[in-house]
């Protein structure tokens, strides 16, 4: 149960870590040098989307399952 709870905790820490990163580096928009060398780890748009889409499946499915 430890090495459970120790890996749950070590990818919220990761996840977050990269945020906090991230949301201190440049837009990828932006023009110049800078934007090249401090592009983001994660594109959060795309994260943001596929995370809804996930949420979205698991709802349906769990209607459907709780429904029969």
């Amino acid at each position: 149960m430890q090495t459970f709870f120790g890996m749950i905790l070590g990818a919220l820490l990761l996840a977050c870590g990269v945020y906090v990163y991230d949301s201190m580096q440049t837009s990828s928009v932006a023009n110049g040098e800078v934007a090249i060398t401090n592009r983001t780890i994660v594109n959060w748009d795309v994260a943001k989307a596929d995370w809804d889409l996930l949420r979205d499946r698991a709802h349906k499915d769990w209607v459907r399952i709780s429904s029969k």
